[in-house]
């Protein structure tokens, strides 16, 4: 009843004039964003950020929520149009969606999509309201150890479950833990990596770092590209569906939040896992198995509602723990910071207006994220005609103007261009982006509560494994390891098995 009442009272701030017209065009700018090819949630959001700061939190927040989902919801829409998903998680959009554009049902695919993210996104966002202040009470009794225990977890599940290999997202994770050596030491005030620049005394700006290896990097790999490649727009009609599409569909809608929502909460790498589950799993209940591969809307409408509703439960363990699953919450998390906020345990007492204001304007948002969605579909499809060389001089042109407004320093340019290049090798040798961006966020505080926790025990490593829940959280993170090497012993054994039965 507690959290009932605190939710009443963030829609009386998000239900504020102002605060429902920054919702508006933050849904509006993350559409807008995100519906372009290879942008993206992360990059949407990474570009956007500094728009944010002439803000007062509050508002700058619910504008950032509007953000968040718009920018959702446009990278399935480049997905489904042009083959061209916006991050990984959208991917999944593109096995049925892309097929269903390709034979002029590409309307009924983006209406799919989009009540997709809004049942999943609703269902996600209660869960949250439900379970985020129950996480909170727990984690205030959560000490160093166990902090860094869950800080390895996120490491070793996002390096585990994205990339081509284990030791390609090892690798993204160690440049990203390096970038985040920059600066100051914490604890001894001694200079690292600064080359002897005052101005990298204070590290890199985790905005710097994001639009960097997303904007910059991204640009840079389609120009290296461009002549090979070509895109083009597939006219969509008015967006609808048929009783048999809502039939097929309105099942789908609502399993995929079950699917999404736990793992969004975990650090698990974010939508990536859920949405594919989805998919096998509709396509495993389906009646129609002719139509998987050529179209199936089932294919479009599980995943996304189970997109949506992962990015709500990424918001728990966020907002409950400061432990960000997924770039986006990476870059919220900067948000955050630039404002002097640190998520955690306490933050839903000391900010209990900004809390609560954000989780209602998430309800907003998606209502309004609907309402402009569906009918301005054809609208979002001619943008997708801009050529390739404007669209990324602009890209290239808004990421410089954003990294120059973080400190107003020339420097800040000559970075973002070397995190550019280091972002664009990345691509080339195929390292995960996400991998890194988490080691910039979560290695500072890694080391702190690291080196805290030896302090308890005076310089024991003992002390890293002397609470059962860093126990647990280790034996999880074993499992992880050990996983791939288990899986292939149990299929060797059940093998030779049959060779002896037969």
């Amino acid at each position: 009843m507690n959290a009932f009442s605190s939710l009443m009272d963030g829609f009386g701030t998000a239900l504020t004039p102002i605060n429902l017209l920054w919702a508006a065009v933050g849904v509006l700018l993350g559409t807008a964003i995100g519906v372009l090819p290879g942008i993206g949630p992360a990059m949407a959001v990474a570009l956007l950020l500094p728009v944010t700061y002439g803000l007062e939190p509050t508002g700058a927040f619910i504008m950032f929520a509007g953000i968040y989902y718009g920018a959702m919801f446009g990278g399935s829409t480049t997905s489904i149009l042009l083959n061209t998903p916006g991050e990984s998680a959208a991917v999944v959009a593109a096995i049925e969606g892309n097929p269903m554009a390709k034979s002029g049902r590409g309307a009924q695919a983006l209406a799919a999509a989009a009540i997709g993210h809004f049942a999943g996104g609703m269902i996600g966002t209660v869960l949250l309201v439900a379970l985020a202040p129950k996480v909170a009470d727990l984690a205030v009794d959560i000490g160093a150890p166990d902090y860094f225990a869950i800080m390895v977890l996120a490491f070793i599940a996002v390096t585990s479950v994205l990339g081509s290999s284990r030791i390609r997202g090892l690798a993204s994770l160690l440049i990203g833990l390096t970038l985040g050596l920059v600066g100051l030491d914490q604890m001894t005030g001694q200079q690292r990596l600064t080359f002897g620049s005052l101005q990298l005394a204070d590290g890199i700006d985790v905005v710097i770092v994001a639009v960097g290896l997303f904007a910059i990097g991204e640009a840079l790999w389609v120009a290296a590209h461009l002549r090979r490649t070509s895109g083009h727009a597939i006219p969509v009609g008015r967006p609808w569906l048929g009783k048999k599409d809502v039939k097929r569909t309105w099942k789908s809608w609502l399993r995929g939040p079950l699917i999404g929502f736990p793992f969004g909460a975990i650090p698990a790498g974010g939508a990536e896992i859920p949405t594919f589950l989805s998919y096998a799993t509709e396509k495993r209940l389906s009646k129609h198995k002719d139509e998987w591969g050529k179209g199936a809307i089932e294919g479009v409408a599980g995943p996304e509602s189970a997109s949506s509703a992962s990015a709500a439960g990424t918001l728990v363990s966020m907002l409950t723990l400061g432990l960000p699953t997924t770039a986006v919450a990476a870059v919220m998390l900067a948000a955050f910071q630039q404002y002097g906020i640190q998520p955690g345990p306490l933050l839903f007492e000391r900010e209990s207006e900004l809390v609560w204001g954000l989780i209602a304007s998430l309800f907003v948002g998606m209502v309004l994220l609907l309402a402009l969605n569906l009918p301005l579909a054809p609208v979002w499809a001619k943008l997708l005609r801009i050529p390739r060389p404007y669209l990324y001089a602009g890209i290239l042109f808004f990421a410089a103007v954003g990294a120059y407004a973080v400190g107003g320093e020339a420097l800040d340019l000559v970075i973002l261009l070397v995190i550019g290049l280091i972002g664009f090798g990345m691509r080339r040798y195929g390292l995960p982006v996400l991998p890194a961006v988490i080691g910039v966020i979560l290695g500072p505080n890694a080391e702190q509560q690291l080196r805290r926790a030896l302090q308890i025990s005076d310089g024991s490593v003992s002390g890293l494994v002397d609470t059962p829940f860093s126990v647990s959280v280790y034996a999880v993170v074993a499992l992880i390891v050990l996983w791939p090497l288990l899986r292939k012993l149990a299929g060797g054994l059940l093998k030779s098995r049959r060779n002896v039965t037969e």
